[in-house]
């Protein structure tokens, strides 16, 4: 009974916003699971070929054989959803480490430096941020072409002054402080002092961006392959899955549009769940005034 009291009492202290964080941290964790083990489910028959178009009946509604129906072409809905986390996934994690990879570095030198740099980077970032972000995406895919990469490429450059312009402005205040200053009499090279000292101190808004950046970036690939313009066909895409389902609400087909649908709309609470949560954590005013 004591137990339960001081377990009830320390879920009582949580707050909302980390209360939906740690919501969130598990339905990320379910959909990393699934991802990883979806081929391994293939192999022993719990799962069947997502790219097998032939062998199924078209436009069958959920069964025992099948369990979420199958779409127009003949593939099993449940597979393609399940195998349609890979995508997904994968394309989060390169875009956020691209653009974290460039906008963080150009932001250090940019805020340390000052200047010239500062202002000739400033305005290609201010140039790329007034560009809608999905707009953006759609031009650079269609240029690059179908694929992760090119894909990840694509939406990552509209991340990237996010990114800047947070770091840039947090180094443009810290390099003033008198630690900075001391580094700079003991003979510590800019080099040392951005890796060093800026970075940590930098760095710690990141993680709220790169959350919010992964969410959207999930409704931006499914943007771009309900256009067309995102993975190759024969890779399972929530997006592509949507746009191929799309004509069979008007024929009474509806599991081909909902299981997709929730699935990315999942994935994209579970990340802005967590981007709840960490913004309150490195927000002392405002986990305060909650």
């Amino acid at each position: 009974m004591l137990i339960s009291k001081s377990k009830l009492s320390r879920f009582s202290n949580l707050g909302l916003a980390q209360i939906l964080m740690y919501l969130g941290i598990l339905i990320i964790l379910l959909w990393l699971f699934i991802a990883l083990f979806a081929p391994i489910l293939q192999a022993v028959g719990f799962l069947k070929n997502p790219t097998d178009s032939l062998s199924y009946i078209p436009g069958d509604s959920p069964s025992l054989s099948h369990w979420l129906g199958t779409n127009i072409r003949g593939y099993d809905v449940f597979s393609r959803t399940i195998f349609g986390s890979q995508a997904a996934l994968k394309v989060v994690f390169l875009t956020t480490i691209i653009s974290i990879i460039v906008g963080v570095p150009l932001g250090l030198v940019s805020g340390y430096l000052g200047g010239k740099v500062d202002k000739i980077l400033l305005f290609f970032m201010d140039t790329i941020y007034t560009i809608p972000g999905l707009l953006l995406s759609v031009t650079l895919a269609f240029i690059l072409g179908r694929g992760i990469l090119n894909v990840a490429i694509a939406v990552s450059i509209a991340y990237v002054p996010q990114y800047y312009r947070i770091v840039r402005n947090h180094t443009t205040s810290v390099k003033n402080e008198l630690f900075i200053e001391a580094a700079k009499a003991m003979g510590a090279t800019p080099t040392r002092v951005l890796s060093r000292y800026l970075f940590l101190n930098v760095i710690q808004s990141v993680p709220v961006v790169f959350t919010l950046n992964a969410a959207d970036a999930i409704l931006v690939l499914g943007g771009l392959g309900f256009l067309g313009l995102g993975l190759p066909q024969e890779v399972p895409e929530w997006g592509h899955d949507l746009k191929e389902a799309l004509p069979d609400l008007s024929t009474g087909i509806w599991w081909t549009t909902l299981f997709p649908g929730m699935a990315m709309t999942s994935m994209v609470v579970g990340l802005s769940f967590i981007g709840e949560g960490i913004s309150e954590m490195f927000n002392p005013a405002l986990r305060n005034k909650r």
